[in-house]
């Protein structure tokens, strides 16, 4: 039976000459803000295909978390807020272009243009639902915990798995770590096989657990304390809860990228509540993460009402009012959801 069950064998036939025949200069794209997921997706990648014979740079629209510079791959990222010049200049010589775990060109941000204008073949590798068509070849798989999960069966499918190697495991792990939230959710049979193959390459699970989960700075331990003693409101009428941010407040605990990742999740933790949502004020727009238990659809809320989409229980979003009636505008849906809340089952 095929793992990749909505994928064309004619895709993966078409990846597998695109990628595992002659020797290519290749560029591979993760989302803006890139998580766990997306930078181990794409050092994953990017460390089999360098393996293969390919030179490989990751380029990614803005900086990503002291706590995921961890990787041992040789790889080089890019990041295009900071070296414009280096980042066009690649893409002008790249022969292929490879996005991992965005489902639509908006979602790598200010190389949104560049990703649209490139005139060599492009591959998506995505697990996100409802992928738009902006790539040649197309891996959508949401059935996936993660992309990280997706790029190993796809290794495997084109033969590229043969490259595979510790450095590369080591990232591809950390991608299905943090995306299942230490395996906590969006997990599956397949999940632990992936997991299990990638563990054949000897990483050092202990040593990657404490880099991800415990490389905090002391400003960001102070923000969360301060996030879930002032900023959380718990609605036990609706088994919901909501932390809010605003500019100020994050500046105050010297914000650095990646500081607020996971705070979504702490509500969760609350007896009875299966619905919980971080609002994060930015320059112009106010961004939106929602996290859910059992069968209660964050996504379907989120683009309803924030402009966003994911997963069942993992979506993001954003709003274009002002902080205050962003949150106001948040804690007024909530009754239109009382009785799907109070349904929900874990």
């Amino acid at each position: 039976m095929r793992i990749l069950k909505n994928t064309d064998i004619e895709i993966i036939t078409s990846i597998k000459a695109l990628l595992a025949t002659s020797k290519k200069k290749l560029v591979i794209i993760p989302h803006e803000n890139p998580d766990g997921d997306a930078i181990g997706s794409a050092l994953g990648l990017g460390q089999v295909l360098a393996d293969f014979g390919h030179e490989v740079k990751v380029l990614s629209a803005n900086d990503y978390p002291v706590f995921l510079k961890w990787f041992s791959s040789d790889v080089p990222v890019i990041i295009y807020d900071k070296d414009k010049k280096k980042a066009k200049s690649w893409l002008n010589q790249a022969d292929a272009m490879i996005c991992v775990d965005f489902n639509e060109a908006k979602r790598a941000g200010k190389l949104e243009k560049k990703i649209l204008e490139f005139g060599h073949k492009k591959v998506l590798i995505d697990h996100h639902p409802y992928p738009t068509q902006f790539c040649d070849f197309m891996v959508s798989e949401t059935s996936y915990s993660s992309t990280a999960e997706l790029v190993f069966d796809v290794l495997e499918a084109t033969g590229l798995n043969k490259n595979l190697s510790q450095k590369a495991a080591e990232a591809l792990y950390t991608g299905i770590l943090t995306d299942t939230g230490g395996f906590s959710h969006n997990i599956s049979k397949n999940t632990f096989k992936v997991v299990s193959g990638l563990l054949d390459y000897e990483i050092n699970t202990d040593k990657i657990q404490s880099s991800v989960f415990h490389n905090y700075s002391a400003d960001r331990m102070k923000l969360l304390g301060y996030c879930l003693n002032e900023k959380m409101q718990v609605f036990p009428e609706y088994r919901a809860a909501v932390i809010s941010i605003s500019k100020e407040e994050l500046k105050r605990f010297n914000f650095q990228p990646g500081d607020t990742e996971g705070f979504v999740n702490y509500p969760l933790s609350i007896k009875n509540i299966v619905f919980s949502a971080l609002f994060i004020e930015k320059d112009g727009y106010v961004k939106a993460s929602f996290r859910s238990k059992g069968n209660f659809p964050a996504n379907k809320f989120s683009s309803s009402h924030f402009n966003g989409g994911g997963h069942l229980n993992a979506a993001g979003g954003e709003s274009e009012l002002n902080f205050e009636k962003t949150l106001l505008k948040f804690t007024q849906l909530l009754p239109e959801y009382k009785h799907q809340l109070l349904e929900t089952t874990i």
